[in-house]
């Protein structure tokens, strides 16, 4: 069979649904497939039924590989929402509802472990004091491990990448035994963790008789959705980075070695290959967009905007209450300044306020000695705009790349030929598998009307306290 013939599974479990992906080597998408997800929301109470995930694995992967050949298909990975948690027993099976990312019960093992109650390890220790006198074996787990283990047949080992958020220490490749028995959490509730891409085991006759996986298909080890959509994006060599614009804002790029940040703004994955994932979540995204202007036609908007560069309004378009990167400022809220006289100025100043954040989170990684100055690539809900990513590559001063495909169950595909040893390091087989549409590039005109504008926002940030002095003197420097 030729290289190219070779075909690669990828499987997403999100919040709201499954997405499978099939790829060859050389990126062709042969199938893809989605089933919903529903889970139980109750005040900060959210959950789901890990079999309802199962359930919906099976439905994706079976449109997913309708009509192409078993015989292409050579392996798989699997990513899931990062922080979600549950427990099961000694053979992988589940005790517990997930408790999902988002679900807010574990508020006070947040505080005494020292972490957000977004991260696994609080849940972890909710979930322990409440095992309501179960005997035997009890195992902690991530979203991709149950699934994983439902198709291999029996317990698999974590990825380092989900056990991050459960307190893994990544620079020393263990679990932090002393911290963990100091909250009470034995070493016995820990699985295995291996690198993202080692081989977990093969898909058994079972799963294969309910997935139409063929059995013996390699189950490589996944990462968090997040670390799935940086290698989707294909930025993968060190000093790229990859700018996620949805609700909000996401930045992760690659380093050779983790980037330290002490007020723990931004945070480090590591990544198959040995280097790193450092990056950081803003509250900045569309979703203000959405917002202040509900219904909208966002088309006949950005008409409109085109003819405010730059705007008279300076805003900071928060999509909720508090700031997280690249400052943290929990009491923070939006602002709109100097409001223009139009929709059109206000619709501009609240996407050029995007983009100043995305330059001041790539500025806030260069003060902390990441390097900064290899491609840029732009994914998310927001990259379907030509004109917000023109704007945007203008702001930045750099150019853009815009990849076809850009959904986490593409970069576990691509992980899963690295995983399988026939695609080269996964630079390469992210270079091969993941097709760029086009290259937005900035001009140096419109770059330069922006800088005024960003450097007054900048002091904004800082004169309310936001911002600290010595990373708003090394924006402004910057700009020289």
């Amino acid at each position: 069979m030729r290289s190219d013939d070779t075909a690669w599974l990828g499987i997403d479990l999100g919040t709201q649904g499954v997405r499978a992906v099939l790829a060859t080597t050389r990126g062709h998408l042969l199938g893809s497939g989605s089933a919903p997800l529903t889970g139980r929301r109750d005040g900060v109470r959210h959950e789901q039924d890990p079999a309802d995930w199962w359930a919906a694995v099976r439905t994706a992967t079976q449109a997913a590989l309708n009509g192409v050949a078993a015989r292409r298909i050579r392996a798989l990975a699997v990513c899931s929402t990062s922080g979600t948690v549950l427990l099961t027993d000694g053979q992988g099976c589940p005790l517990t509802p997930g408790l999902m990312y988002d679900d807010g019960r574990a508020g006070p093992e947040a505080v005494e472990a020292g972490l957000p109650p977004s991260w696994g390890l609080p849940k972890a220790l909710w979930l322990a004091r409440r095992r309501n006198g179960q005997a035997g074996a009890v195992r902690l787990a991530h979203q991709a491990d149950t699934v994983n283990a439902r198709l291999t047949g029996g317990p698999v080992a974590t990825d380092s990448s989900h056990a991050l958020k459960t307190g893994y220490d990544l620079e020393h490749d263990a679990w932090p035994g002393g911290a963990l028995d100091r909250i009470g959490l034995p070493a016995s509730l820990f699985p295995e963790v291996v690198r993202p891409g080692a081989t977990l085991g093969k898909v058994s006759d079972a799963a294969s008789a309910e997935t139409g996986i063929p059995a013996g298909t390699l189950v490589v080890a996944g990462m968090t959705d997040g670390c799935a959509a940086q290698i989707a994006s294909g930025a993968l060599r060190i000093g790229s980075w990859n700018s996620v614009l949805g609700t909000t804002l996401v930045l992760k790029g690659v380093t050779a070695a983790p980037v330290h940040d002490s007020t723990g703004i931004v945070y480090n994955h590591r990544s198959p290959d040995g280097n790193w994932l450092p990056g950081g979540a803003s509250s900045v995204g569309a979703g203000a967009l959405n917002a202040a202007f509900p219904g909208a036609d966002p088309a006949r908007l950005d008409r409109l905007a085109a003819h405010h560069e730059p705007a008279v309004a300076l805003a900071y378009p928060l999509a909720s209450h508090g700031e997280r990167f690249p400052f943290s400022a929990p009491d923070a809220t939006a602002f709109v300044l100097g409001a223009g006289t139009s929709e059109g100025d206000h619709w501009a100043a609240l996407l050029q306020g995007i983009g100043y954040a995305e330059r001041l989170c790539l500025d806030y990684l260069h003060y902390l000695g990441a390097p900064v100055e290899g491609s840029l690539t732009f994914t998310g809900g927001a990259a379907r705009s030509a004109y917000f990513n023109g704007l945007r590559a203008d702001i930045l001063g750099r150019p853009a790349r815009i990849p076809e495909q850009t959904q986490p169950a593409l970069g576990m595909a691509v992980l899963a030929a690295h995983g399988a040893g026939e695609a080269g390091d996964l630079a390469d087989a992210a270079e091969a598998m993941v097709r760029v549409r086009e290259v937005v590039h900035p001009h140096p005109g419109r770059t330069a009307a922006f800088a005024e504008p960003y450097a007054r926002l900048v002091g904004e940030l800082e004169a309310r306290g936001w911002l600290p002095p010595e990373v708003a003197a090394h924006a402004v420097t910057r700009l020289g």
